[in-house]
């Protein structure tokens, strides 16, 4: 499904169902209070964004840590597979809605409330900033404590008034330390308005690390010699460039010219590298056309070439990745990869990687353009923000990671 359909439908369904489904959740506490208790199955949601199934991690290892509590998952099924890097929620609690049609939307939509009473979700958490879809998920899921973010007087979007503990979005601060403040409210034992006042130090922000065996790395380093037959495994290193992004925001995509000049650059600096064009099947067209602007044999298609769990072997055995604000820049903090990340209509302050990255970021006046407040879509069809990051301040920053960086394991 198209995503301004989805923004469609979500706007014009979404609100009035959101004032009904307010009133009857409201209506029901009344006739039917919830027995109060400990939550002990505690389902997370968060359906579009694949990025923030790795960011939202230190949160729910917290849950299950300070609760002692069962997770599951509710995502699209497109993002299915980003949780299963880290594997901190069971494969089977994960509940996949499909997003390709309104008819399955549906279909989807009412399977998940059977399944969320089936598995006796007592708790949902709902880390969606702006989409009413998984606010109708979580106030008719049947759960006993709702929690998620709540606009109070900010001029926000409507999302109806069906949570238990109502968190303050806080547009200052890393969205990962958002989402731990969602489970704060959760332990929490007094009543606060709003919740969570509490203070969400840097060292929680730590990601737990994808586990990549010796076989996994010598399988990967065969499959880019499939590629690129002149590899020498000792002698030449590995430098990732993920030249895409997301349907979702076009706007954070640099220029293919400009990584075709980045990866001139590169290779003509350091004569050991090997520059892999990174990204799912559907991207390698458009990946093709950078290596025929780059002109250069040693930089390699290799879009559609790697499965998505295979993805923490070929980062391992890498030694950086220059790549669009996008998923691969957190799916590489599961690893120890240095990335360097492309940052235009959002900032690194709020969505940048929690692994080993460095953020590139030119900050123009109206820079960053997307929020919560405006559903992350924005007038802008000229990203200047993206386009004045030149290819040569981007090679000056990578470039004392180059040479001599070979990559053995």
């Amino acid at each position: 499904m198209r995503v301004d359909l989805m923004r469609h439908i979500d706007y014009y369904i979404g609100v009035p169902l959101c004032f009904l489904v307010t009133w009857v959740s409201k209506i029901i506490s009344l006739l039917f209070p919830a027995t109060v208790g400990k939550p002990r199955n505690i389902l997370f949601m968060e359906l579009s964004e694949m990025g923030s199934a790795i960011l939202a991690d230190p949160a729910m290892r917290k849950a299950k840590t300070a609760l002692g509590a069962s997770l599951y998952f509710c995502i699209f099924s497109g993002n299915r597979e980003s949780l299963l890097l880290l594997n901190t929620v069971d494969e089977d609690h994960i509940f996949s809605i499909r997003g390709d049609g309104f008819l399955t939307l549906t279909v989807d939509s009412l399977r998940f409330l059977l399944w969320a009473r089936r598995n006796n979700i007592d708790t949902v958490i709902d880390l969606e900033l702006f989409a009413r879809f998984t606010a109708l998920l979580t106030g008719l899921s049947g759960a006993t404590f709702r929690v998620g973010f709540f606009a109070y007087h900010n001029e926000g979007l409507y999302r109806g008034n069906m949570l238990t503990h109502k968190v303050a979005y806080n547009p200052h601060i890393h969205i990962s330390k958002n989402f731990i403040s969602l489970v704060n409210a959760l332990i929490s034992d007094n009543g606060e308005v709003p919740y969570s006042k509490t203070i969400i130090a840097d060292s929680e922000l730590v990601l737990a690390k994808a586990s990549t065996s010796a076989e996994e790395k010598s399988e990967m380093w065969k499959r880019v010699k499939q590629e690129y037959k002149s590899l020498k495994k000792h002698l030449d290193h590995l430098v990732l460039m993920n030249p895409n992004a997301s349907d979702l925001l076009p706007q954070r995509r640099w220029p293919r010219e400009h990584f075709s000049a980045l990866i001139r650059m590169i290779l003509e600096y350091d004569d050991t590298a090997v520059v892999l064009l990174t990204g799912s099947r559907s991207e390698y067209e458009g990946s093709q056309e950078i290596v025929a602007m780059t002109g250069m044999r040693r930089c390699v298609n290799f879009c559609g070439k790697v499965a998505f769990r295979e993805l923490p072997a070929l980062y391992s055995i890498s030694t950086l990745m220059v790549t669009n604000d996008s998923g691969p820049a957190h799916f590489a903090s599961v690893t120890d990869l240095l990335t360097f990340v492309l940052f235009g209509p959002e900032t690194p302050l709020l969505y940048g990687s929690l692994g080993n990255s460095s953020p590139i970021y030119a900050g123009l006046a109206c820079s960053p353009c997307v929020s919560a407040a405006n559903h992350r879509k924005t007038p802008c069809r000229d990203n200047v923000c993206m386009r004045v990051i030149t290819p040569s301040s981007v090679f000056n920053k990578i470039k004392p990671s180059l040479k001599k960086n070979v990559v053995t394991a």
